[in-house]
């Protein structure tokens, strides 16, 4: 279940309400007593992003590391290489 925010146009109090997705929005504010509470829209408290449990736990074979296939190895190891003969080289 969602938890909601709400704001009083007549006193300005705010509160967060544990609700269903079908419930009915509140409109009786426990402040004043009065009709003006209105829901409010506001932003998820987390965002997916980058690798982890959900790209990774229910895939198999294959399939399993596709942000790495996707960025490709080879130019990781191709920078590591590429600093080391640098490095060979000016030492040389």
């Amino acid at each position: 279940m969602p938890i909601y925010e709400y704001e009083c146009k007549a006193c300005g109090h705010r509160m967060e309400k544990l609700q269903k997705i079908s419930a009915d929005p509140l409109k009786e504010c426990p402040a004043c007593n009065q009709n003006d509470l209105e829901r409010l829209v506001s932003a998820a408290g987390f965002r997916l992003a980058g690798g982890g449990w959900y790209e990774t736990d229910f895939k198999t074979g294959s399939k399993k590391n596709l942000a790495a296939d996707a960025n490709g190895t080879s130019s990781s190891t191709s920078a590591k290489s590429d600093t080391t003969s640098k490095s060979k080289g000016a030492a040389a």
